[in-house]
């Protein structure tokens, strides 16, 4: 049995769609889930994309995921990577699956001399918490998060 961590193809929309469905359950917010197969085709596959996937495949078959952008540090002056998801099959975790992700995604930020590798996790989930101090993950509880969005999101850019 083996991991493998590759790019996501054109051919993985639907599976990706699937693991954000699963995650956005799993962090009771499958209210806000509204990405859709087209939503993926459009922006990871096309000429120029933003936003970056990994698929996780355990003897070939997908089990978990990690989409992720670039970000900016004015501090540091460099890119930094921002990993937006991370998910790994319930029946599938303990393998090494999240840390081989996670450990891909930091060789990307070492072999490109990026500064930062950032995501959120929610307050009230301590086995990621736990797992992201053991990876060397430091919270950043001084920080509040801002988020406009809908109508608020309508109304300040008329404005």
């Amino acid at each position: 049995m083996s991991l493998t961590i590759r790019p996501a193809r054109a051919g993985d929309a639907a599976q990706i769609v699937a693991f954000i469905a699963a995650l956005a359950a799993y962090e009771k917010l499958a209210h806000e889930a509204r990405a859709t197969q087209a939503d993926m085709l459009r922006d990871l596959f096309c000429a120029d994309p933003k936003v970056f996937c990994e698929i996780a495949e355990w003897d070939g078959r997908p089990v978990g995921f990690a989409l992720w952008f670039y970000t900016y540090s004015t501090f540091q002056g460099r890119h930094g990577i921002w990993l937006e998801d991370l998910y790994v099959d319930p029946g599938m975790r303990g393998k090494g699956l999240g840390k081989g992700l996670l450990t891909h995604l930091a060789q990307r930020c070492v072999k490109e001399g990026l500064g930062r590798f950032e995501w959120w996790v929610l307050d009230w989930n301590e086995p990621s918490i736990e797992f992201y101090k053991a990876q060397g993950g430091v919270m950043q509880d001084e920080w509040t998060k801002v988020r406009v969005d809908g109508d608020a999101l309508v109304k300040l850019g008329a404005a």
